[in-house]
């Protein structure tokens, strides 16, 4: 072989034997969990509006004595 040819072919052999590769994957199953999670953020506005409707309920109250002893 006329060493002219022989980089070429040799070139044209790693490159044919590159390509023969074999890839193989596996899908495992995925197990899938529920995630619980418990915020607790409502306690503040919680607090908040008891706190103004007990407001509003004193008030309340003292309008009704208020309306009940005029009445009498």
């Amino acid at each position: 072989m006329p060493k002219s040819g022989w980089m070429p072919t040799m070139l044209l052999i790693l490159a044919l034997t590159a390509a023969c590769t074999r890839h193989r994957v596996e899908m495992a199953p995925v197990e899938i969990k529920p995630i619980h999670i418990t915020i607790d953020v409502n306690v503040k506005i919680d607090k908040e509006l008891d706190n103004y409707f007990d407001d509003v309920f004193e008030q309340e109250d003292r309008i009704r004595e208020q309306h009940e002893s005029t009445a009498e």
